[in-house]
């Protein structure tokens, strides 16, 4: 045990007077024979000792030892028995001391007993922590870090915020797992980012148990400061450099950053040209190559400057064609079947082709996209073919069209111009054929904390077009739509939810715009209660598009468990012809929600007033 003085130092994560270490994953002491533990070895099937152990100790503290303390441990070995109890009892105490000062608290009071009164012998175990050691003063010593002749000042690594992010700080109780936590926290901040070489070279803690105090000292060397160099490519064999080269924004001379790899192997995971990427800076060529030099030891490579590092790209090709089929089912659309062909390289492009038959909507369409530019452009054409039978509206609609996008995820812009032809059925008469050119510009902005499963931030998606010129088509218009879902953490386990949508189309004629461009509601990510786009205007007996739509929906989330929660909502909205229109149908009910691993699904019973009926809804994420 740490006697009351003099101070005792903690080297690393060592306490000197009692080594911890790691014994398949659980904390063994040292202060324990080895003959009890050697005894206590797993032999043949046989009934052990019986006996209980009750701790009396903080809640934490309990939790600690029920862990790892050896008298529990070994409960129920084959090999226990009254004279290997006894050894673990009086062997206890100490052990106990130990586990607990790696919780801060290094002059506990501990006491062990074996009542052998009873049918089954019990132990009683006492723990009185007493005050917690806590962290006194800290120094922390950085070396290397030298400030780059010419840069500007807020271009140089930023060691004032370096010292300000050590998470342990003065006052906290010294715990060895946050003590282990804030050495690898800050060295992590420095290896992510120009020095990848970083490393500590000296960590102590001073424990004065008398002042309950822990003196921390920490000394981090920044190594050789890096930057990247060319790009450098293996594994490709069927496909154009163009596809890895094109998306790669790290340019020689930029410093190294871990989070520009991550990104950039991301962009390249995201093309479907490969099975598996991996980013990464050469640094074992750059050590060959200094050592062919003439260099003793990569030590004295590591202290002086080094080459800029390769960057390596190293790529497994995915199968250039690949055929799918799958069976689903939607709430909006009914029964589903899909059959899909994919090819990586049709004249260089890439060609994704699906055919997908639905109880409501049948769709077939083929597009090909270019290789991502330098720029960041990414260019497709395609052509589609889709037949719908919705609300007693059958449509027909074929379609050749070219789309440009660009951006990041963050903030997402595209440009496309469509040829499309329609023909309208309502209530089984031929009521018109149209036909259009138009062109529209759409921008989405995200700021969530989580592009999967989001919980705060908002996405907004806006789009802006129309067919205004005389050529190929029928009726001129212009059309404006925009859609925000807004997410907000209320407590630990529970978050609110809204959206909102809003569209409006201008033209002298509305019969003969596309039914595609007119607005509807109603259905799984609209208004629930209602059946897919059963809301707007009415001839007859079936429904058609407005040139006017808004629609709202507020939702309350409680989650009962990490991946599974409930919720209770209220949405309501209409489409219509004229403002006076869109007098609101309104839905409302509770769900159930289940983080998968592919996003949150989101099974809903709602209740749509206008019509007075339930409805089930189901649905996979957020689209956005």
């Amino acid at each position: 045990m740490l006697p009351a003085s003099p101070a005792k130092i903690l080297a690393g994560s060592r306490i000197l007077a009692q080594v911890v270490t790691k014994v398949s994953g659980r904390l063994a002491i040292a202060g324990i024979s080895a003959g009890v533990l050697a005894a206590l070895a797993p032999p043949a099937a046989a009934q052990g000792l019986k006996y209980d152990v009750h701790i009396d100790a903080p809640g934490a503290l309990e939790e600690l030892l029920e862990q790892n303390l050896d008298l529990v441990r070994f409960r129920g070995n084959a090999r226990m028995d009254r004279e290997q109890l006894v050894r673990l009892v009086r062997a206890a105490p100490a052990q106990v001391k130990t586990l607990v000062a790696t919780d801060g608290y290094y002059s506990p009071v501990v006491s062990a007993r074996l009542d052998r009164d009873g049918e089954t012998p019990k132990v009683e175990i006492s723990v009185q922590p007493g005050e917690p050691v806590r962290v006194g003063e800290i120094d922390l010593v950085l070396e290397g870090f030298a400030p780059v002749p010419g840069l500007a000042a807020d271009k140089q690594f930023d060691t004032a915020a370096l010292k300000a992010g050590w998470t342990l700080k003065q006052g906290q109780v010294f715990r060895q797992t946050d003590w282990e936590q804030a050495k690898r926290g800050l060295l992590r901040q420095v290896v992510q980012t120009r020095y990848p070489r970083a490393q500590l070279t000296d960590s102590q803690a001073t424990v004065d148990p008398d002042n309950h105090l822990a003196a921390l000292r920490v000394v981090l060397d920044s190594g050789p400061e890096l930057r990247f160099g060319e790009l450098r490519i293996e594994g490709l064999k069927r496909y154009p450099a163009a596809i890895i080269s094109n998306l790669n924004q790290i340019h020689p001379g930029d410093y190294y950053s871990e989070a520009a790899l991550q990104a950039y192997q991301s962009r390249l995971q995201d093309t479907g040209y490969f099975s598996s990427v991996e980013v990464s800076a050469d640094m074992g060529a750059i050590l060959n190559e200094q050592l062919e030099a003439g260099a003793a030891t990569p030590a004295q490579n590591a202290d002086a400057a080094m080459a800029p590092l390769p960057l390596l790209v190293r790529v497994t090709e995915n199968k250039r064609r690949n055929v799918s089929a799958g069976l689903g089912f939607s709430t909006n659309t009914g029964n589903r079947a899909s059959l899909t062909y994919d090819d990586l390289s049709v004249f260089g492009l890439r060609m994704k082709s699906a055919l997908t038959l639905e109880t409501k909507k049948q769709t077939a369409r083929s597009d090909f996209y270019f290789p991502t530019t330098a720029d960041g452009y990414n260019d497709s054409f395609g052509a589609s073919f889709e037949r719908s039978d919705i609300s007693g509206e059958v449509t027909s609609v074929a379609s050749v069209a070219g789309k440009r996008a660009w951006g990041t995820p963050l903030l997402e812009r595209s440009l496309s111009l469509e040829l499309l032809t329609e023909t309208k059925t309502l209530d089984g008469v031929p009521s018109s054929t149209s036909k259009s050119l138009p062109l529209t510009y759409g921008v989405t902005w995200r700021k969530l904390d989580n592009l999967l499963f989001p919980t705060k931030g908002y996405a907004l998606n806006a789009q802006l077009g129309g067919a205004l010129l005389p050529i190929l088509t029928d009726e001129a218009f212009v059309r404006g739509y925009a859609r925000t879902v807004w997410y907000r953490p209320l407590t630990a386990s529970t978050n609110l939810i809204l959206r909102g949508e809003l569209g409006a189309l201008a033209s002298r004629d509305k019969n003969g715009v596309p039914a595609v461009y007119l607005f509807r509601a109603g259905g799984d990510q609209s208004v629930r209660g209602y059946a897919f786009q059963e809301l707007g205007v009415r001839e007859g007996a079936a429904i058609t598009g407005g040139r006017y739509l808004a629609t709202a929906s507020a939702e309350f989330q409680y989650w009962f468990k990490p991946t599974y929660g409930m919720a209770v909502f209220y949405d309501a909205g209409n489409a219509g012809d004229t403002f006076n229109a869109l007098h609101p149908k309104s839905g409302y009910g509770a769900g159930g929600r289940w983080k998968s691993p592919v996003g949150p699904i989101n099974v809903d019973v709602a209740y749509g007033h206008a019509v007075r009926k339930y409805r089930l809804h189901f649905s996979l994420g957020f689209t956005f």
